[in-house]
């Protein structure tokens, strides 16, 4: 018995039909066996969903307390394997997945003849996809196998070809989230493409749009968005800016009435139809409700926000009410209480609250921070200024600029030294 032989393909050559433990080839005869030669492979689990192979040197005395305690653990993952054994095997062998996703795999799919999933495989590689595109699409469309491979699943690779798309570029789109595969050609991918194509949606963008979930159910949502996009049209929104609406926001599929009264809204608090932040402040109206931008409003005014300053921040940066109150308060905690920045200077740069926290506000403000406090910046210096900048032209603005002045500004940037160590 071969060291490298697979557990599961020895305990299925067991004989007979009376069990996992019965027949010639007992589990604990063939743990025994590969005990006694001082190694063993098993699988061994660090939580029930994340499992690994290991390759063990097993001493004498630790073989009795292996077998008491992994014998229970075996049993259950061989168990599964072996009521689909052919299923793990191929899909090991000729999709290239791991063993534990193989058996995972086998729980939705089984079949004991592989003249069907050859046949899918040999198509997705004349098609362009490489043994890498096809684990990945075989992991996460296991189904994929069992469809018949010129009747349903050629027609969908013409289909994206069709659509301006190589042979390799539909390989890649699809690898990571084959999905599409699992549409329907006729009732979903066909004419819902034919709908984003009406309203100027680029082939890459209808795309992304098609994966969406929402859009592999029927009903009322292509009417519902015709709806909208009138609305819009009416208001004036560039069918560019309705393009990417459609393509990016949710809110465009809400219920005709509501999305019209939230555009109404967006109209009154004086949003300029030809600007993005006007799509902004209509996508933040449709996620949140009149209760939740009160809210909303009532935590801004806790920080000492004027109603203007509020409305102000609002129309600059729309998302600064679709943003949790734990965020807000941790954001304006820090710039308030330790960068020391009124709450007004904070409010008319609300690009601070809704940028990354860690990776954006704290470096830069800290980097800042000890500039002001050496006297190299000026006092006035705005928030926006320096948050909005791209990364490289940060560092060398305020952070290379100053270096032979102070040494350690970098390292402040980076986290590993406090401003509070350098304000002296």
């Amino acid at each position: 018995m071969s060291l490298d032989e697979p557990l599961g393909g020895i305990i299925s050559t067991q004989e007979g039909k009376s069990g996992l433990l019965e027949g010639k080839f007992s589990l604990e005869k063939v743990l025994k066996e590969l005990l006694v030669k001082g190694r063993i492979a098993l699988l061994q689990t660090k939580s029930d969903q994340d499992s690994e192979l290991y390759n063990f040197e097993i001493d004498s005395t630790t073989q009795l307390h292996l077998l008491r305690n992994t014998t229970p653990f075996i049993i259950r993952c061989f168990s599964a394997s072996n009521q689909h054994s052919f299923t793990v095997s191929y899909l090991v062998n000729s999709c290239g997945l791991s063993p534990e996703t193989a058996i995972s795999a086998s729980e939705k799919i089984h079949f004991e003849n592989p003249k069907n999933p050859d046949s899918v495989l040999a198509l997705l590689r004349n098609s362009g996809c490489t043994n890498t595109h096809i684990t990945k699409i075989v992991t996460k469309l296991p189904s994929l196998l069992l469809v018949d491979p010129e009747k349903t699943l050629l027609p969908k690779l013409e289909f994206f070809c069709s659509m301006g798309f190589s042979s390799a570029r539909v390989a890649s789109m699809l690898s990571p989230d084959p999905s599409l595969l699992g549409r329907s050609l006729e009732k979903v991918l066909i004419p819902k493409y034919n709908f984003l194509k009406s309203v100027h949606i680029s082939n890459e963008d209808a795309i992304k749009v098609l994966r969406r979930s929402s859009w592999s159910s029927s009903g009322n949502l292509e009417r519902n968005i015709a709806a909208n996009i009138a609305v819009l049209r009416e208001t004036g929104v560039p069918i560019s800016r309705i393009s990417y609406l459609v393509t990016r926001y949710h809110a465009i599929s809400l219920r005709s009435d509501k999305f019209s009264e939230n555009v109404k809204k967006v109209v009154e608090m004086g949003f300029n139809p030809l600007k993005f932040t006007f799509l902004d402040a209509l996508q933040a109206f449709c996620q949140t409700t009149e209760s939740t931008r009160q809210q909303k409003m009532e935590m801004y005014r806790r920080w000492g926000w004027s109603e203007d300053e509020i409305l102000s921040a609002f129309r600059r940066r729309p998302q600064c009410m679709q943003l949790s109150e734990k965020k807000v308060n941790k954001v304006l905690d820090f710039l308030v209480n330790k960068m020391g920045w009124q709450p007004a200077v904070v409010a008319r740069a609300p690009v601070a609250i809704c940028l990354n926290f860690e990776k954006r506000v704290v470096p830069r403000c800290s980097v800042v921070k000890v500039l002001l406090l050496k006297g190299l910046i000026k006092k006035d210096l705005k928030l926006g200024t320096f948050l909005n900048l791209p990364v490289g032209d940060f560092l060398d603005k305020y952070v290379i600029k100053y270096e032979d002045d102070i040494p350690q500004l970098l390292d402040v940037y980076k986290g590993k030294v406090s401003f509070m160590e350098l304000r002296r």
